[in-house]
Order: C-alpha cells, then structure tokens, then sequence
C-alpha cells in the first residue's frame, strides 16, 4: 500500500512546483510621479535658455532601501521628432566641399537627461539599450538608401551625437537629480537658447539596485512669442495683406524721406 502511495505522492509534488512555477512572479510596488515647474516655454528674440525643474515623487518605497540610497532616477527631456542630415567635407585643391551624407529621420531635436548618479552606476548598459536611455543609445533611423554601405553607416551614426552636443542640443548632466527628502526629489535640465519649438516629453526612470522598475512621462510646450512672432505668423497667415502693407509702408518711408531730406 505505501509503495502504491509513493508514485501519488511525487506526481502531487511535481504537479505543486509546475504550478508554483506557472504563478507570475509579483510585480514591484514602487511607483513614480513627476511634474514640471511649467508647462509651457515662451520663447523670444531675447531668450539665452532656460533650466527647467521636474519635481517627483515615489509612492510605497521601500524604507529599507531608502534609507541605504540604493534607489535611483534618471530624468530625460526629449524635443520633437525631427530629420537631420550629416555631412561629411574633404579638401580638394584646398577647397572644403561636402563629399557625402546621411539623412537621418525621427530623432529628438533635442535631448537633456539628469540622474543621480553615474550612468554606469546605476544599472548596466544592456537596460540602458533596452530603455534607449541616454545620448549614445538613442536610436538614429537613416532614410531608406540614404547611405553607401553599413560601414559609412556607423560612421555617420557615431557622428551625429557629437554634432547634437557640439550644438548644444544634447547634454547630460550627472548628480543633477537629488533627492529632497526620502521620497522626493527634484531634477535640473538645461535648455540652451537654440532649443527647438514643439511639443518635448519628459520622462523619468526608477530604478533599484540597478533593476528598472517604473517610468512616468509628461509633456511640455515650447512655442514662439513676442512681436516678431506676430509678424512671422501674419506674413504666413495673411501673406496677401502682409505684402500690400508692407509695400504700403515701403512707398510712405520713401515719400517721408523725400520731404525730410530734400534740399528746396
């Protein structure tokens, strides 16, 4: 009877771990929510960039983990998609001429991040690719035959964040997201004065013990203002009636200077 009883047993066994294996492993209670100083950028012939704040918050953290530092956030700021071009320029005959080009297609005009620590600190470089975190794991899309081969493809690849950050238009700035109390923190990206018009997107990644656990994303509006925005919209607008004035006001400036500066 207990040698039949045996066979019972372990198929019992087994058929406890298949299921226990079959449950889903819990997911993390951790969330994350963010906010933005403002929601909209004015930008006008006076503006020389801004810094903009991102407050968060982290909801049901670990006391534990808190109070040992091991929870991380990175920050991004990422401007409206965009086609960009790279260019490559050999000497000839002592002129510099534009030899070859690849045009990329859908990539952040613009890109800022802020974290709390090293990048290489946080997690490993495999998650970061995962998540396209950071300048170099960007994806930059090429134009369909917008290149020679897969080697001047790379080339050009490698080449077109360094041009972004040559301009200014993409930075990354470590220790610039801290956290203000146990659960809050505040984050500094910096917005040069050249950063592009539209609708950017701001995200921020939670992290523990370098495994990713949440992300959280608003959305911020930078638009044109002042007088000479007026003028650009009317003369798109209203091209007809901007041209009659503007030959309008050209004939009174003549005939004004005429009476002004004449010698009679």
């Amino acid at each position: 009877m207990r040698l039949a009883m045996i066979p019972l047993m372990m198929l019992c066994l087994v058929a406890g771990r298949a299921a226990q294996a079959q449950q889903p492993v819990p997911a993390s209670k951790e969330t994350i929510e963010i906010g933005l100083s403002t929601d909209t950028i004015s930008i006008t012939s006076g503006f020389r960039g801004t810094d903009l704040t991102v407050f968060g918050a982290l909801d049901n953290a670990d006391p534990l983990i808190q109070r040992q530092g091991r929870y991380d956030v990175v920050v991004i700021l990422e401007g409206p998609p965009r086609n960009f071009v790279v260019r490559r320029k050999d000497r000839y005959f002592g002129i510099w001429v534009n030899t070859e080009s690849v045009s990329f297609q859908n990539i952040p005009a613009s890109y800022s991040l802020a974290s709390t620590r090293s990048l290489q600190d946080i997690t490993t470089p495999k998650i970061f690719a995962q998540l396209s975190l950071g300048v170099n794991n960007i994806y930059y899309e090429p134009m369909p035959e917008g290149f020679d081969s897969s080697a001047s493809l790379r080339e050009f690849t490698k080449e077109l964040p360094r041009l972004k950050q040559k301009q200014l238009l993409y930075n990354q700035r470590v220790g610039d997201v801290q956290f203000l109390s146990s659960t809050l923190f505040r984050a500094t990206l910096s917005l040069p004065a050249n950063v592009p018009v539209g609708k950017h997107v701001a995200r921020a990644y939670l992290f523990r013990n370098g495994e990713f656990l949440r992300e959280s994303s608003t959305s911020l509006n930078i638009v044109k203002a002042g007088l000479e925005f007026r003028i650009f919209r009317a003369a798109n607008q209203h091209s007809l009636l901007y041209g009659l004035f503007a030959v309008f006001l050209a004939v009174v400036t003549g005939w004004a200077g005429r009476l002004v500066f004449r010698k009679d």
